[in-house]
């Protein structure tokens, strides 16, 4: 570890640097309580057998967790280490392999291999967490069931945390016209053309808004212009931002916006601000906006429309947000023992705007949801609260980064201070890399 490094991790306060969570004590630790290791409730094998086995135990309650990202993971993996052995957790996840999504950003600049990002969920096993890999395809909240591929599956409590679901069909053109940024695959295949690009127009498309994330466009455009500079052939290329939102990332404020801005400005990225695409055409390498005019690239770095999942809309959770509404403290649903962490959730903030979807967001939301139910399960009364306090870096390139913090639920609008790009915050950013993919795995 470099100097800078250690350093950080000595001298910086964790509520300054991480928000508040760097981790207390490790899971990967044997601190359970009742020395907790997993034992015979450690379910590794996707298959129908697997549910059928959950449905014949008789712990005293069930919860399940759907989604196997950075909310699903830290829900299930803080509730095991509060209440010990004494009731069943089930996550719930597609793919059964949690990716850690910040990662995308460095896999297309070619400092992370996809493999080096990715870890499979079936590790929770060894803490007692039930791993089913099985695609969910109905919820009956008032059965108190989840319909999966690999069979039903009953709850005594349900955590949602599906994350959003990328739609790129939604916008016409963009499958076949743009590389997406928020993929494994995009990001890969966006390495390969930053390989061979050397000359013409590179955009950064934002399709819709809400999206998760709200820097990693602004990252990548930052980003690409390092690349392009290190190569020696700036000259020769144009690194725009095309977006329907006023300005960068705007339930931050006007101020962080206006600075967001100026760092665009002084690297030469065009920004372009209240632009909603209406489709893509890739046979003209073209974007066509709302009001007809034509935006022209030779590279389209696109962030897809998202919405959520269809298992979630079918089930009567949305408002006309597209989104779960929750209680902004507890986290609740309006369903009997439902809760909606992370980037499904929608929550109003104090000046109308909704709290953005994001990690840190989704980490905090499950440490307080996975409080709540434990004091709930243990019959406690120090249940947690989510208090709507997030970060998130901005990398810039060339070494460095711009670090955003504040209290998102203040009243009349969200307090949020961005602090100028440095190399020690860009050091902070690598440093939750790490933490993050050992504490849970």
């Amino acid at each position: 570890m470099s100097t800078i490094a250690w350093r950080i991790l000595r001298f910086s306060k964790p509520s300054t640097f991480f928000g508040g969570f760097w981790p207390r004590s490790s899971p990967r630790s044997n601190g359970w309580p009742g020395g907790w290791s997993g034992g015979e409730h450690a379910v590794a094998s996707p298959d129908r057998q697997q549910v059928a086995d959950h449905r014949e135990r008789d712990l005293t309650s069930h919860v399940v967790v759907v989604g196997g990202g950075i909310g699903g993971v830290a829900v299930a993996s803080e509730l095991r280490r509060r209440v010990g052995g004494e009731h069943r957790i089930t996550l719930v996840d597609k793919g059964g392999t949690h990716v850690f999504q910040p990662d995308f950003l460095w896999v297309m600049m070619g400092w992370r291999r996809p493999e080096r990002i990715q870890r499979d969920l079936r590790r929770l096993s060894r803490r007692g967490i039930e791993v089913v890999t099985a695609e969910v395809r109905g919820l009956d909240t008032a059965a108190h069931r989840i319909d999966t591929s690999a069979g039903p599956l009953a709850y005594d409590r349900l955590v949602l945390a599906p994350g959003a679901e990328l739609a790129p069909s939604a916008l016409e053109g963009f499958p076949s016209g743009a590389r997406n940024l928020y993929t494994l695959e995009g990001a890969q295949r966006l390495r390969e053309d930053l390989s061979t690009f050397q000359q013409g127009k590179v955009v950064v498309l934002i399709s819709a808004t809400p999206f998760k994330c709200p820097a990693a466009p602004y990252e990548a455009a930052f980003l690409l212009d390092y690349h392009f500079r290190r190569k020696g052939f700036r000259s020769s290329v144009s690194v725009d931002i095309v977006t329907p939102e006023p300005q960068p990332m705007p339930v931050a404020g006007p101020e962080v916006g206006k600075a967001l801005v100026g760092m665009l400005e002084e690297r030469n990225i065009g920004y372009h601000p209240l632009r909603k695409p209406s489709r893509i055409d890739p046979a003209s390498c073209e974007i066509v906006l709302a009001t007809d005019e034509r935006v022209p690239y030779d590279l389209l770095v696109g962030v897809p429309p998202h919405r959520a999942p269809g298992f979630v809309r079918d089930a009567g959770l949305t408002d006309g947000s597209g989104w779960i509404p929750v209680d902004p403290r507890t986290l609740r649903s309006s369903a009997d023992h439902v809760f909606a962490i992370g980037d499904v959730a929608a929550i109003k903030l104090a000046n109308g705007m909704f709290l953005p979807k994001a990690g840190v967001f989704a980490h905090r939301q499950a440490v307080a949801v996975a409080q709540a139910l434990a004091a709930d399960l243990t019959s406690r009364s120090d249940g947690g609260t989510f208090d709507g306090i997030g970060h998130c870096w901005v990398e810039t390139g060339f070494g460095k980064a711009a670090f955003g913090s504040g209290d998102f639920y203040a009243t009349p609008a969200p307090r949020v201070q961005l602090r100028a790009p440095r190399r020690t915050l860009r050091w902070g950013k690598v440093l939750f890399e790490r933490y993050w993919l050992r504490k849970w795995f």
